[in-house]
């Protein structure tokens, strides 16, 4: 006999599968459902104390399971947060009569009262790391001018510039954040840096202001001061202004930014620039989920331009974007097309070929991993020559192939396998406690399966003569792997109701009698059956809905 369940280690991650519904169930498919589970785990009908004590449980977590769903706003809560948003503390004291919008309001101001004790302690650092390299050598050198210099067949590729920038955010209060940063830069052996702090106030919701105090050893003090304000839900401004102070006198400067929602993905905005390079902008940006499009133009001095992007986004798991550009103006024309990646869980490689006139060709490779960036801009030629294009798209695509094969995958690949053995670990006496709630609940259906299937044979219905849930091992190069399946033919035999199986689009870890035997793994259900006599067979991937008996399901005899 399976041991008992202890009253506080019950716990089930999704109520839905448990209940074995629709994330869109009605309430008359919920009550049905419920209905269902407590004629079967309902303890008066066990003897055995061990039984009834287990069955009753099972019960209570069913009825739990209900409570939460059946309540309209706790399942708004549920359906956002799961149940981490229920046990939010504060939820007592919520109004009950809230549309879900205003549950989301409402759950995340508490969320911000509980991680304002915290902010004393966080900060946000931020860094960039630039690099430009002097590659025109490669393909503007003249021989002539090499043939009597010592090592004068090797081109010179040279570092001619680096920046480096960093900040930091101390929250002072709740309102009040510090932000402290700096940067150093060199450029043809001349460089300098400066230093900022800016004071950080938000006055409202719609708004929030800076002062912002800096010095550098290029351009003197620097004193200037920032706003945002909401105008309307739809359209906002801001306004930054500044005096810079050098040898030469004082220097102002302001601009203004005002944007508006144009519809649900498109940005409009106007910018006004005045100081030593006055200018006027106005911009249009649409981002949607499988795209992004900007259009800019510019007039002002000196530069005035007119600019149009474009990139698309695949729908992958690495996050794949191409895009392309074309900017044209008063100091010619360039057009960058390029592309990025996710390679890991926190970075990003990018690059980007320019090429234009008269500024020639640069490949731009940019890495961002977590909240720093790495950027690696590379001048090729002054010149707009065939080959540098063409070592400039086919080298960068060559060497990521290159190293995603022979370093990125073997590290994420080792990366993972440690991560999922970590998590099994963690894991593991939760896996034992829903082993144990698993074999319970089996115990608990014995008696409710024999008469279903006594219900069923009479009628030549649907009979679960076999069912297996896991990882199964079909491909013959991973025959070295180990399945990893529990048997479920009776929590399915449980389920079937009218010579029929329906399975909702979930995992199956929550169905009462199943638990997960392979955490962190791809999972399926195989089910052998019978329906009027003939066998069937399926194998479902875990997630997916299930719905049997099916016509395609059918074994033919030959087979």
């Amino acid at each position: 006999m399976a041991p008992a369940l202890e009253d506080d280690e019950i716990d089930n991650n999704d109520y839905y599968s448990l209940l074995n519904v629709r994330r869109e169930a009605t309430q008359e498919e919920l009550k049905g459902s419920y209905r269902r589970l407590c004629m079967l785990y309902h303890p008066d009908k066990h003897r055995d104390p061990e039984l009834k004590r287990q069955a009753e449980q099972l019960f209570n977590l069913v009825h739990q399971a209900y409570e939460v769903l059946s309540d309209p706003q706790l399942r708004a809560i549920y359906d956002i947060y799961g149940k981490r948003g229920l046990d939010v503390e504060g939820w007592e004291v919520v109004e009950r009569k809230r549309t879900p919008v205003e549950i989301r309001e409402e759950f995340e101001r508490l969320q911000r009262e509980r991680e304002e004790r915290r902010l004393q302690q966080r900060t946000n650092p931020k860094g960039m790391i630039s690099v430009g390299v002097d590659a025109t050598d490669l393909f503007d050198r003249y021989e002539e001018d090499y043939k009597d210099l010592p090592g004068g067949g090797f081109p010179h590729v040279e570092i001619n510039k680096m920046h480096i920038s960093q900040s930091i955010e101390a929250p002072l209060t709740t309102t009040d954040t510090a932000v402290l940063s700096g940067s150093l830069s060199t450029h043809n052996g001349n460089g300098g840096g400066n230093i900022n702090l800016a004071l950080r106030r938000v006055t409202s919701a719609k708004g929030w202001g800076e002062v912002e105090f800096g010095a550098g050893d290029s351009h003197g003090p620097l004193l200037g001061m920032k706003i945002f304000r909401n105008l309307t839900a739809r359209c906002f401004v801001t306004a930054q202004c500044g005096l810079q102070f050098s040898s030469r006198g004082v220097r102002p400067g302001c601009t203004t930014v005002l944007a508006r929602h144009l519809d649900k993905n498109t940005m409009g905005y106007l910018q006004w620039r005045w100081g030593t390079q006055s200018s006027m902008n106005t911009s249009i940006v649409r981002d949607t989920k499988t795209s992004h499009f900007t259009f800019a133009m510019q007039l002002g001095i000196p530069h005035s331009f007119m600019m149009m992007s474009y990139q698309y986004k695949f729908q992958d798991d690495e996050q794949t974007k191409v895009k392309g550009s074309i900017k044209s103006g008063f100091f010619g024309t360039v057009v960058e097309y390029g592309a990025e990646r996710k390679i890991s869980r926190h970075s990003v490689l990018g690059a980007t070929v320019s090429v234009g006139v008269p500024q020639g060709v640069s490949l731009k490779i940019k890495l961002n991993r977590a909240s720093q960036t790495y950027f690696f801009p590379i001048h090729l030629t002054d010149q707009l020559l065939p080959s540098a294009v063409f070592y400039a798209t086919v080298g960068p695509l060559i060497f990521y192939l290159a190293i995603q094969r022979l370093i990125i995958r073997p590290y994420v690949r080792a990366q993972q396998e440690q991560d999922l053995e970590k998590h099994r670990e963690s894991s593991a006496s939760d896996i034992a406690r829903k082993k144990q709630e698993a074999e319970s609940a089996v115990l608990l259906m014995q008696e409710s399966v024999r008469r279903i299937i006594e219900t069923e044979e009479s009628r030549m219905g649907l009979i679960i003569l076999n069912a297996w849930y896991g990882k199964f091992v079909t491909d013959n190069s991973r025959r070295h792997e180990r399945a990893k399946v529990i048997d479920v033919s009776v929590p399915l035999q449980c389920l079937v109701k009218d010579s029929k199986l329906i399975l909702t689009e979930a995992t199956k870890t929550g169905l009462p009698g199943f638990y997960d035997p392979c955490v962190g793994e791809e999972k399926s259900l195989k089910v052998l059956y019978q329906f009027r006599g003939v066998m069937h067979q399926v194998l479902s991937p875990d997630g997916e809905a299930l719905r049997i008996p099916k016509q395609s399901h059918r074994i033919d005899a030959d087979t």
